[in-house]
């Protein structure tokens, strides 16, 4: 194969060995759910029909919910990328290296509650990743306008010039200083300079130096003056008011003196912060990005951008490779719209208590997903393809020329009668008219269409009209700029050579303004779409719309890493605001049920979207299936009659085939089984609280326009390793799955003590109930554990044991009542007559 059309990817299937059995036990639980529904609906319990028919609704909505679950991991697969190949085909020798440039993104609001420190690891890890220096730009937002974030980067741009070359010099994983130094491994495996132990000694010192100058920032931004914070130059600092202050642009690296201690050139490092006045709707983090979007289009205009969360630093300096691997392609390349890796964290305690490595999610689900269209995306660590959040369709798959009409064949004697259809059809007139009004004038003009439009004219229309009328189109999508606008149409990137940089940083200023995305497609089909707190499923989704493919890459060295919240009310919190987005989707216009059709979508992919906007409304049905077991205790009924035989046979089918699909999915991912139960017990904890909350929430703020929102008070804390996990913080949130645990261990000690008062024929009803309450309390455990705290590190089981079997026992004990005086003989009393 010629070199030029090598892959530099390549898919790597499941084996067979692994992934048919995993699909054949599928259709065997299907089938074995069939027919246990037939004998759920065909044996009701008369006396208890209601609580049989409230069972039956819960287990119907979450075998719908399985099924939307499961069909889209039908075809996983994994990839490999070829980085040689790449550096070969890109990077001769001697000559300027031909890679993509790429724009990355970092965001941030509120110093205070996102550390500046987090976020000058972040971005000198991009400073320093393994990507020609010229083809990379940082661009830093600070929606919150703040000094404490501008002084901290300027900081931050400085320390880069010692630490890029270092990195660079030495080869060292991770580039993000902190975690760097923080590595509790052999720092001198395969180092062999001799001047690196010294030259780390000196950078380790240079580092403490600059943290303690960042510490200095945020402790004296701890105390707002009277008068507002003053820069050096003695001006007032712009962004005094936070909701009314312009735009503000700061290039601290590129251009000019952008240079590093070795004096070789640095990427340009660049400070945004948007304008906000009131009045205005500001669309939070989307809209933020959809600053930075337009900012990057005019003054570096690079085909890709990375997007990162200010705590999610780069783990692998070759990452930007890894994505290119894909999106320069020369077989598939074109259809990409993103590359999504998979999120990896630091700093969450060993056995994951509250799920936080979402494993089942990164490793199974996503892995589904590239076998069909590709991943969702998951608002960080992506790499886009500009073109793709313009709102452009996919580039259509060539297909072998066939013939256009009914005629026969050219070896028949009779001519064609529709030849000239065939030559109208070829008009460039009419080919125009098809290509631009199959959606309308809200979607947009392919890029090639316009140019063609612009350059080549239409038979009738003066080319200058033409233009005119093209201009007006594109300004009514993407604004009033005519440098954004002319930088839409360069599908490769670059910026326009006739600007200076004044005049493109006065244009910049321009495209950041709060009125600048008014009558326009911005946020509906242009960039981030704006409608949800969850804006990345929505705008990964409208992408996808569009015909385009995404792909999931999982390097051997995790490309990115961030932080989570781990003890149990933060952890709570951040499921419940994307449940809520989820919700705030199912109830918009672009709902996968029904948005979408006729496009590019697939409907395994359709699948997986309807089911992250629908898994929230599974905590209703969860919230009573979980309620049942109690309530059966408690009175003494069950949800399902005395079973039969055959019904046994059906029942137990479907619990090994639940339990088989499980084990297969484990092995063909290579997720272990206890990241699998915490993900299975997160489930339970997560829908009975958070996910319940967001339906109300969504309801309430879609319907009623009224919202919400569930505070989290601090109660306590610990200075030990993990001690953010031991944190207790009271939230609303706690009540259902509190209650949940109390009333099924009430249920469990009313139902023993049942059993107990009425003899040995009761026990065999008992164990279905009790199995059916353990359930809830076994998936309930982790929440229980958070709820407790350390508790002088008493552990949790011992506590819950100790309440169940004192109770027991106390029972036993007033059931034997060892003090009453037993007699062998008859009882006899007193008459009250006078037998003498």
């Amino acid at each position: 194969m010629d070199e030029a059309r090598q892959p530099l990817s390549r898919k790597l299937p499941i084996p067979s060995s692994q992934i048919n059995p995993y699909r054949m036990i599928i259709m065997i639980r299907l089938v074995a759910l069939g027919f246990f529904f037939h004998y759920r609906v065909m044996h009701p319990v008369n006396d208890a029909y209601a609580l049989w028919l409230i069972s039956v609704i819960c287990e119907i909505w979450f075998a719908v919910s399985w099924i939307l679950d499961q069909f889209p991991k039908w075809l996983p697969i994994d990839r490999e990328t070829y980085l040689d190949r790449l550096s070969l085909r890109y990077e001769k020798e001697g000559q300027p290296s031909q890679l993509c440039p790429v724009d990355i993104y970092v965001s941030t609001v509120d110093p205070l509650k996102e550390p500046p420190l987090v976020t000058a690891n972040t971005v000198l890890s991009i400073l320093a990743v393994d990507y020609p220096v010229d083809k990379v730009s940082c661009y830093v937002s600070d929606d919150g306008a703040a000094m404490l974030t501008f002084e901290a980067l300027s900081e931050t741009s400085e320390f880069a010039k010692k630490w890029v070359p270092f990195c660079k010099k030495f080869s060292i994983e991770p580039r993000a200083p902190e975690w760097y130094f923080a590595q509790k491994i052999d720092y001198l495996k395969d180092k062999v300079l001799p001047s690196f132990v010294k030259e780390r000694r000196a950078m380790k010192r240079e580092y403490e130096e600059f943290k303690v100058r960042i510490n200095a920032l945020v402790a004296k931004a701890q105390k707002v003056p009277e008068e507002g914070w003053t820069m050096q130059d003695g001006t007032p600092w712009p962004g005094n008011n936070v909701r009314d202050h312009p735009g503000m642009i700061q290039v601290f690296l590129g251009q000019s003196g952008g240079h590093d201690t070795d004096g070789k050139e640095l990427p340009r490092l660049v400070y945004v912060s948007r304008e906000k006045r009131p009045g205005f709707n500001h669309h939070k983090k989307a809209g933020a990005m959809n600053a930075l979007v337009r900012v990057s289009a005019v003054l570096t205009n690079a085909p890709y951008l990375l997007n990162l969360d200010c705590d999610h630093y780069i783990n692998n300096s070759k990452a930007l490779r890894e994505s290119m691997c894909f999106m320069m392609d020369p077989l598939v390349g074109k259809r990409v719209c993103y590359v999504q890796f998979p999120q990896r964290f630091d700093g969450i305690d060993r056995h994951d208590r509250y799920a936080n490595r979402n494993t089942v999610f990164f490793d199974i689900n996503m892995k589904g997903l590239d076998g069909i269209q590709g991943p969702i995306y998951v608002g960080t660590g992506c790499v886009f393809r500009r073109q793709a959040l313009y709102g452009y369709d996919a580039p259509k798959t060539k297909k072998p020329p066939t013939r256009t009409c009914n005629c026969l064949p050219k070896w028949c004697c009779c001519g064609c009668f529709c030849s000239g259809k065939r030559k109208k059809a070829n008009k460039p007139k009419t080919d125009m008219k098809k290509r631009n009004s199959r959606k309308g004038d809200t979607e947009a003009l392919a890029p090639v269409c316009a140019l063609e439009g612009i350059e080549e004219g239409i038979e009738g229309v003066e080319v200058k009209n033409l233009t005119l009328m093209s201009e007006e189109k594109l300004e009514k999508k993407f604004g009033q700029s005519s440098v954004f606008v002319a930088s839409t149409l360069l599908e490769d990137g670059g910026t326009l050579k006739s600007t200076s940089p004044a005049s493109l940083l006065k244009e910049a200023i321009h495209v950041i303004s709060c009125g600048y995305e008014d009558k326009t497609e911005w946020g509906k089909e242009v960039g981030w779409i704006y409608g949800s707190v969850t804006e990345d499923i929505l705008t990964g989704f409208k992408m996808h719309c569009h015909g385009w493919r995404s792909i999931y890459c999982i390097p051997a060295r995790p490309a990115f890493k961030g932080s989570a919240p781990i003890n149990l009310s933060d952890r709570l919190h951040q499921v419940l605001r994307w449940a809520l987005g989820s919700i705030e989707i199912f109830l918009s216009r672009h709902c996968p049920l029904w948005y979408g059709y006729g496009g590019g979508l697939k409907w395994l992919e359709r699948l997986s979207y309807i089911n992250a906007t629908v898994y929230p409304w599974t905590s209703i049905p969860l919230l009573a299936y979980c309620t049942l077991p109690a309530v059966c205790l408690l009175t003494g009924k069950f949800i399902t009659p005395e079973l039969s035989n055959v019904a046994s046979l059906w029942f137990l089918s479907l619990f090994v085939c639940i339990f088989t699909t499980s084990i297969l999915e484990m092995r063909w991912s290579g997720v272990g089984i206890d990241e699998w139960w915490r993900n299975e017990q997160f489930w339970v904890i997560g829908g009975v609280s958070a996910h319940l909350f967001a339906v109300f929430q969504g309801i309430l703020k879609v319907l009623a326009g009224v919202d919400t929102n569930f505070t989290v008070t601090s109660k306590a804390g610990d200075d030990a390793d993990f001690s953010e996990l031991y944190a207790f913080k009271w939230t609303t949130l706690l009540i259902p799955p509190t209650t949940l645990l109390i009333i099924n261990l009430i249920g469990v000690v009313a139902g023993v003590s049942n059993a107990i008062n009425n003899g040995y024929e009761s026990w065999g009803p008992l164990f279905g109930k009790l199995f059916f309450a353990f359930w809830v309390i076994v998936h309930l455990y982790p929440f229980l554990k958070g709820l407790l705290g350390r508790q002088n590190r008493t552990p949790t089981i011992i506590i819950v044991w100790s309440i169940l079997l004192a109770s027991i026992f106390s029972l036993l004990w007033v059931r034997v009542d060892p003090f009453l005086a037993k007699s062998d003989g008859p009882v006899l009393e007193e008459c009250g007559l006078d037998c003498h």
